[in-house]
């Protein structure tokens, strides 16, 4: 079993690797396999790529991300201007869905709201618009109503396990009820688990996932 030094340890060297982090700004702490990151960063995508570096190390079991976006004074920008891209983008990404999205921005915040039949595309809406100029967080409260079955959800999950050279979908058990889906098993690494998460989302009619499954290096 991998120690809490030692993915600390290799947490910052990925971290130190990445051009696009400055790591003298970002604290790294672990404890259980749980990794906190602290500090700040200049642009929304530097902070979420900073999750994706650890998520990449062997021995991660979650991840608190607490890095705060700081913001340029040059790169700030009005309120009304950051809403005025973001339905742009959205009308760009999602040209028949946009318009069950509602737009709110409080003082660099973006907030999404209204209803969507997939979660790719309430995914997408919150994608299109976390580089826009000006932008420190997103929150995302798009819900997602079922249009499938849970016989048929929990079949397209399975299958797309299947296809998918990532997820040893021997190891993962779906379970299905309504619209919630319940993945149990294990996997070797923290990639592995949040792809076979990301798979399940994937699914028409899905609206909840309780990700289960245990990391076994």
């Amino acid at each position: 079993m991998i120690s809490d030094s030692e993915i600390k340890k290799n947490v910052e060297a990925e971290l130190q690797w990445d051009p696009d982090i400055k790591m003298t700004d970002i604290g790294v702490s672990v404890k259980d396999g749980v990794v906190a990151l602290t500090g700040f960063v200049s642009t929304l995508p530097q902070k979420f790529q900073a999750e994706i570096d650890v998520k990449r190390i062997v021995g991660v079991s979650g991840v608190a991300n607490d890095i705060e976006v700081r913001l340029p004074n040059v790169d700030k920008r009005p309120d009304p201007e950051i809403a005025r891209d973001a339905v742009t983008a959205l009308q760009f990404q999602l040209p028949v869905a946009y318009g069950n999205v509602k737009v709110v921005v409080r003082d660099g915040w973006i907030i999404l709201e209204g209803e969507m039949e997939w979660q790719h595309q309430k995914e997408k809406a919150e994608n299109s618009i976390r580089h826009l100029n000006g932008v420190i967080g997103v929150t995302n409260n798009v819900t997602v109503k079922p249009i499938a079955s849970p016989v048929e959800i929990k079949r397209k999950i399975e299958e797309a396990f299947k296809r998918n050279a990532e997820i040893d979908a021997n190891n993962i058990v779906v379970e299905t009820y309504g619209g919630e889906v319940i993945l149990k098993g294990s996997v070797h690494t923290w990639f592995e688990r949040k792809e076979a998460e990301r798979a399940a989302w994937s699914a028409p009619g899905v609206t909840k996932v309780q990700d289960r499954i245990s990391i076994q290096p």
